[in-house]
């Protein structure tokens, strides 16, 4: 199976999370049936996402390719003497250790290395949690959680809510670049290097520097009120929720670094081109459909002009994704000799979207709760802790009450900072998870 290069380019490695499922007094399925009922159902869902049970292969230039070989998903059984309580406390989202995710050995020949692998821990208490690695290099986060949805479908006896669409010619994989001039890298600063901070020949000395992770929540009040800072001008449409809080996260971030003001600093977005294109892309499209999105301004600028400024430069970011620049993205990358140096698998380890920049990842239109196998919709869920200085992600809350959850990784010395100027501008009593 031909990749596209959207699926060829960006993170090839395997993004992993965990959810947690108590044993409810009615839970009587021994834990063998368990098991039984999560293979099962699995092996099932590989027959339409065969993708999954397959394996990369490099194909010469940087460039990769699906063996739709039926080799498998890999599926681990592993207890620990922990409970519950202990890992995940009173909280929906959290970070976990690694060992409660089935490992990757990146060090094995990639045709070697699963796509989709699933680690079944029972705890002490009784209760299990489910944890998942799945390829980018095949799927997106949206992708992901389809698939995640299906299986659980299929665990419960049901069928197929809806099949997946596998064809990535829609994107052009496979096919020899257009008999036009090729865009310019110009267009696409995603594909260049990131600002470095003032004085700093490059990032080696920011990347050793010691982390730190935390999860914010931002309530529906608070959201608006945020909102409301940023459409202080009348305009035709009021910025969005996405559009505001990126701003607000942005100009926080250059807060608590204590950027100057002449500093250069970059916006990471991700974009999802599925409803983007033209013809549209159905919302099962099994394969990577995101892509980059780089907001660029000066430290003086954002600080200095109201939150309005900062959420407008991410709308304008957002708005120049249109069918045309996404299909000429395309063009740019099938022109490149070699695609080696727009992946993060090889030595010199995944770009660093640290400081000065920071790089935000949204799941909240995503369905990322409630996957009910047969016994009930999970707990919790937990996170991966593979994150750098700079990663964020943002998340629907678990209640359904229209808050959202910030997850974070910054450097150790700026992560109070930032707690502090995050909730800064918003009147109400700040909460923390």
């Amino acid at each position: 199976m031909a990749l596209s290069e959207w699926d060829q380019t960006g993170c090839l490695t395997h993004v992993t999370t965990i959810f947690f499922y108590r044993p409810p007094n009615t839970w009587l399925s021994a834990p063998s049936a368990i098991v039984d009922t999560l293979k099962l159902s699995l092996s099932r869902a590989l027959v339409p996402f065969y993708p999954l049970a397959g394996r990369l292969q490099w194909i010469g230039n940087g460039r990769l390719q699906i063996q739709c070989n039926a080799v498998g998903a890999r599926f681990i059984e592993a207890e620990c003497a922990s409970s519950l309580d202990d890992l995940a406390g009173d909280s929906y989202l959290s970070y976990q250790p690694s060992n409660l995710f089935p490992s990757v050995d990146y060090s094995l020949p990639i045709q070697e290395v699963p796509l989709f692998l699933v680690q079944l821990t029972t705890f002490k208490c009784g209760g299990i949690g489910i944890g998942i690695a799945n390829s980018h290099a095949v799927v997106d986060g949206a992708g992901a959680f389809y698939f995640i949805s299906e299986w659980a479908r299929l665990a419960r006896g049901k069928p197929l809510h809806a099949a997946p669409f596998l064809d990535r010619s829609v994107f052009r994989a496979g096919q020899p670049p257009l008999p036009t001039p090729p865009p310019s890298l110009d267009d696409y600063p995603q594909y260049k290097n990131f600002p470095l901070l003032l004085d700093q020949p490059n990032n080696s000395e920011e990347r050793k520097k010691k982390t730190t992770k935390a999860i914010l929540r931002i309530t529906k009040s608070q959201m608006e009120h945020l909102r409301k800072m940023a459409n202080d001008k009348p305009m035709a449409r009021g910025f969005s929720r996405y559009e505001t809080i990126c701003g607000h996260m942005w100009r926080t971030a250059c807060k608590a670094r204590g950027l100057k003001k002449e500093q250069t600093t970059s916006l990471i977005i991700v974009i999802d081109s599925r409803s983007r294109i033209r013809p549209q892309l159905p919302r099962e499209y099994f394969g990577t459909a995101t892509f980059d999105v780089i907001v660029q301004s000066v430290v003086g600028d954002l600080l200095s002009k109201p939150l309005g400024f900062a959420a407008s430069k991410v709308r304008e970011a957002i708005e120049k994704v249109t069918n045309e620049y996404v299909r000429s993205g395309i063009e740019l990358l099938k022109n490149q000799n070699d695609l080696t140096k727009f992946q993060d698998i090889h030595k010199d380890g995944p770009p660093f979207y640290g400081n000065p920049n920071l790089e935000i990842v949204s799941w909240l239109s995503l369905p990322i709760h409630g996957f009910d196998f047969g016994w009930g919709k999970e707990e919790h869920m937990g996170l991966g802790s593979h994150v750098s200085d700079g990663n964020s992600l943002l998340l629907p809350s678990f209640e359904e009450d229209g808050s959202i959850l910030v997850s974070l990784c910054l450097q150790e010395v700026h992560m109070i900072a930032f707690k502090k100027h995050f909730y800064e501008d918003i009147k109400e009593m700040c909460e923390y998870i």
